[in-house]
């Protein structure tokens, strides 16, 4: 089915932003992409929002990624979702059993009727023509809304609970690092989930204070009926444009600091760190083996190696791959072969999710997958569904997990220590946007 597309000109401010989600709460499947203005290299759109389902696909594991692929080359549309850490069983000879709070299906995509693409100046409404008509009142519509300028609590606060205790969070990584002493893995990431049951949350406020705090550049709003997914992501997953593939792993983290002197000597601390440095390069050189087997020969190359960059909340080590795939190769197999990500694995691969499954004790679900979409032409982006909170509103269960590199460098306290750190924005949204 053809889109019509219209353009207006506007300027994407905070307003509109919170215009935009408060119009699009009228929906059952509503997916926003916003890179928060964030200056990076690859990207393509200011923001995203696709909204209600004319197709879709829901899947567990078993064979999924072969139900994307048929989906996605038959509708050859634009689809937004997202891939489940679990989707690892469909690639490997895997499994996860895990306790799962959440009931999240392992994949979920869908084609949808009303897309709006803003750019620096501009919003692109692209409907499918049986909605077409309905743009200019669309537009009208969310202008006219008035945004909510201030947003207080409700309700009590909500108790989170710890699936892994600290006692049992040392415990296990003591584990894991008598594997990397056997040379089972010499890098893995060891998660643990916060929780809290009976609640509920409204997912939209919770989004704009978690958005609010951390402002990174793969931010993102998913809704699928009662599964709500709002993630403060600052790391890229894989993004394919034309024929080359990007990937942007992350490892190595540092906090911010107020003053700005301690702040910039934090920078360079993390830019010299040999264990931080160590971390990126291992999963630097796992991602350039995945990507390998996918290139034309002698076009996978490092752009950019342990760069620093800064976010409100931590500093950031990341790496920037790339390479050349062949023009027909199908989008959802480069996907199929990289998948999961090094960075929310470790090295090697295969080896470390064993051993991920058997000392974690929860199942990962969404967290640790990816958000994203592809284009009509089979162009996609997807981000890595970190620094997020999962919500299922019909089991009244919230979610948010953390974790970290595990080397044998590792320092027990000092890991649980990052892990807090990654943890007080989510931490900080739920208590103040119920």
């Amino acid at each position: 089915m053809k889109r019509v597309c219209v353009k207006y000109n506007v300027e994407l401010d905070v307003q509109l932003k919170r215009k935009l989600l408060k119009w699009a709460e009228q929906f059952y499947e509503v997916a926003w992409l916003d890179s928060n203005n964030y200056e990076q290299n690859h990207s393509s759109y200011k923001a995203i929002l696709a909204a209600e389902a004319f197709t879709s696909i829901q899947t567990d594991h078993h064979q999924a990624f072969d139900k994307l692929n048929e989906y996605q080359t038959t509708i050859q549309d634009w689809l937004f979702g997202y891939l489940s850490y679990d989707l690892k069983n469909d690639v490997e000879r895997l499994s996860s059993n895990n306790h799962d709070g959440l009931g999240f299906p392992d994949l979920l995509f869908f084609q949808p009727k009303r897309l709006l693409l803003f750019t620096e100046k501009t919003v692109e409404f692209h409907y499918l023509n049986l909605v077409a008509d309905e743009i200019d009142t669309d537009w009208q519509q969310i202008q006219a809304i008035e945004a909510e300028k201030t947003i207080g609590n409700e309700q009590d606060a909500i108790k989170i609970s710890l699936r892994t205790s600290k006692d049992s969070y040392f415990e296990q990584v003591n584990r894991m690092l008598k594997h990397i002493e056997r040379g089972d893995i010499y890098e893995a990431n060891f998660c643990q989930e916060f929780y809290s049951e009976g609640v509920t949350i409204n997912p939209t406020k919770t989004f704009h204070h978690l958005n609010a705090i951390s402002r990174p550049p793969f931010a993102t709003f998913f809704r699928n009926g009662p599964y709500y997914a709002m993630s403060a992501s600052p790391e890229r997953y894989l993004k394919k444009s034309g024929n080359t593939l990007i990937s942007q792993p992350i490892k190595g983290t540092a906090r911010r600091f107020q003053n700005k002197k301690l702040d910039k000597e934090m920078i360079e601390k993390l830019r010299s760190d040999p264990k931080e440095r160590s971390e990126n390069i291992m999963i630097t050189d796992l991602v350039r083996n995945d990507l390998s087997r996918l290139a034309l020969k002698g076009t996978v190359e490092v752009e950019e190696l342990c760069a620093v960059y800064t976010f409100e909340q931590v500093h950031q080590m990341i790496s920037t791959i790339r390479c050349e795939v062949p023009e027909n190769m199908d989008p959802v197999e480069m996907i199929r072969q990289t998948f999961p990500m090094g960075s929310m694995t470790g090295a090697p691969k295969i080896s470390a999710m064993k051993i991920i499954e058997q000392l974690e004790a929860s199942k990962r679900g969404l967290y640790s997958g990816a958000i994203g979409y592809f284009s009509p032409q089979g162009d996609f982006d997807f981000n890595v569904v970190i620094r997020s909170i999962l919500f299922n509103s019909e089991r009244k269960y919230v979610s948010y997990s953390v974790g970290g590199a595990i080397t044998a460098g590792s320092v027990p306290e000092n890991e649980y220590e990052e892990c807090l750190l990654k943890a007080k924005a989510m931490r900080e949204a739920l208590e103040r946007s119920k």
